[in-house]
């Protein structure tokens, strides 16, 4: 048996790459950063071959770093954000605002009319999207090239979420995975023989699509065999050709592999926070909840069905955040750094002997929807509202927002764990991974804001350790998935409730809520839904009465990209 595996997770800012132990220590790890292009607003843009080379790069820093052969690697497995990559029909980069640009990032938000467009079917395939299409999904972002970019489209030859991308690139097979395809893609795995819902694709005009993506007949497991590394692509990345290269996953659900991995999946959220959130439950039964993802059968393990909610702004709350302060200040780990230490400081002179927490910023509450709501409301056009403003300027007048941004974020998980809860899950465990837990704030926050007990691994990338899984499977460490992450499971730190913050947290939900009712009421008042390209749907009627972070998840503190996105 080989001695190790090589795992590449690729964020919305940066690739990592890192070597594990069949018990899943990891040996190595490095980062290189991805440029992003912002041609207009709401667009973001990569180029393929830019995100490839950084991947290269960081295998080699990696490698470099622990003397490692490659002789040692057995295995290869990717995992990224759910970006879409549009080749020609020669496998050329077909670019969008410049000739190498030819990857949608999962953060684009162009198509949202054309998510409308998609929910007003009321499809079938919306039982397993909460109700409503998401912007960030590949159907809308395809729609919108066929209907704003008709020159390009009749160019393509190849659509691919960027991890079915990457194992194309380092195999040459045509393998596409099923967490990608059944959570972007609408693509249903339950049904054998009928995945494809080609009476939806034709009603919002796709009717070309499989043909012209090149889309398979069906997905293939993460874990299971993609393919084996070719020369050239070996010679490129630094490692031996032949080895096997995993079927992947989307980022956020890597996480959620590495996350669980020794956990009940049955009473456990893996939450990977990072630029957004994505949280996600496992069930032996599928699952449905207005504005949550899923369920998808076989998404992260084999046998279970994957839920997943979402909030689109944490870690990018807390970076804006900075940038709204002034004075030319950018985020940085060491800006959020001085950060979270100033409001331990301020807390604990802020004391108090009994009942709830004295909380320094009093008066100062949040609704953290700076690029909307994903759950529950899936209204991705609803906006961040801040109240208790007041003139104070400063350094600690900015931790007092930072701190109550922070509480927002928590408050919103809870929310979407309440929201699970009402669909018949039990969830009294956070397995967190990403950048939210290079610090004690987030976690601890979780912890008061939910009641549940939060465990996070200090000593590991769980995002990459899902990777590592995956790729231990392809290279028969194990003969399943299951079985592999469970080997490859470590030791955990666990956050639980201070009783104390929970009764402020409680009281902070219970504002937290009738703040979401007014900022309806203000919509309802002034005539205009918050998104006018997108339709009203199940979630908003319902609702009327009721690292360094700026770079990506790698080398942010203390959020990170999900991914996840």
């Amino acid at each position: 048996m080989s001695e190790l595996v090589c795992a590449v997770d690729v964020g919305t800012g940066s690739a990592r790459a890192g070597f594990f132990r069949p018990d899943g220590t990891m040996v190595a790890r490095a980062v290189a950063p991805i440029g992003m292009s912002r041609p207009e607003p709401l667009y973001a843009e990569h180029g393929s071959e830019q995100i490839w080379s950084a991947i290269g790069r960081a295998i080699a820093e990696a490698r470099d770093s622990a003397s490692i052969e490659t002789a040692q690697v057995g295995a290869l497995a990717f995992d990224a954000t759910c970006s879409l990559v549009l080749r020609d029909g020669s496998g050329l980069p077909l670019g969008l605002s410049e000739p190498q640009l030819d990857t949608i990032s999962w953060c684009d938000h162009r198509a949202r009319a054309e998510a409308g467009l998609c929910t007003q079917t009321g499809h079938e395939v919306l039982d397993h999207l909460g109700g409503a299409m998401s912007p960030e999904m590949q159907i809308p972002k395809l729609m919108w090239l066929k209907r704003h970019r008709p020159d390009l489209w009749s160019r393509l030859g190849r659509a691919m979420d960027l991890v079915d991308f990457l194992a194309w690139r380092a195999t040459g097979t045509e393998i596409r995975s099923e967490s990608a395809l059944s959570a972007k893609w609408t693509y249903l795995p339950h049904r054998p023989g009928s995945e494809w819902a080609d009476d939806f694709l034709n009603a919002v005009g796709l009717d070309d699509l499989r043909r012209r993506a090149a889309l398979p007949e069906q997905g293939h497991p993460p874990g299971t065999p993609a393919g084996t590394l070719t020369r050239v692509a070996a010679a490129e990345l630094g490692l031996r050709a032949g080895i096997p290269v995993a079927t992947g996953a989307v980022d956020a659900y890597a996480g959620a592999l590495g996350a669980l991995a020794g956990s009940d999946p049955a009473r456990t959220v893996a939450l990977i926070g990072g630029t957004s959130s994505c949280l996600m439950a496992l069930s032996d039964r599928p699952v449905r909840a207005p504005g949550v993802w899923g369920p998808f059968r076989d998404a992260v393990l084999p046998g279970f069905w994957t839920v997943e909610g979402g909030q689109s702004a944490t870690g990018s709350l807390l970076d804006q955040v900075i940038r709204w302060s002034g004075a030319g200040a950018r985020p940085s780990r060491a800006a959020h750094d001085r950060i979270v230490n100033r409001i331990a400081t301020l807390r604990a002179e802020a004391g108090g002997e009994s009942g709830p927490e004295q909380d320094f910023a009093a008066g100062v509450h949040i609704l953290p929807d700076l690029l909307g709501n994903r759950t529950p409301w899936a209204t991705y056009g609803a906006q961040c509202v801040i109240s208790g403003l007041s003139g104070n300027e400063g350094f600690d007048a900015l931790c007092r927002i930072y701190w109550r941004a922070a509480v927002s974020i928590a408050l919103g998980t809870r929310q979407i764990i309440d929201h699970l809860s009402t669909a018949g899950l039990r969830i009294d465990h956070i397995a967190l991974a990403g950048g939210h837990t290079r610090s004690d704030l987030l976690p601890q926050l979780y912890a008061d804001a939910t009641g549940c007990r939060v465990s996070v691994s200090d000593d590991r990338d769980i995002v990459l350790l899902g990777g590592a899984i995956m790729a231990a499977r392809a290279a028969g460490w194990q003969a399943g998935l299951s079985e592999a992450a469970a080997q490859m499971a470590g030791p955990r730190r666990d956050f639980r409730p201070d009783p104390r913050s929970q009764a402020a947290r409680e009281i902070d939900y219970r504002v937290f809520l009738r703040m979401q009712e007014h900022r309806q009421e203000i919509e309802a008042m002034s005539a205009r839904h918050p998104d006018p390209d997108a339709p009203r749907t199940t979630a908003d009627v319902s609702a009327d009465p009721d690292g360094d972070q700026t770079a990506g998840r790698d080398v942010g503190h203390p959020a990170s990209d999900p991914r996840r996105a």
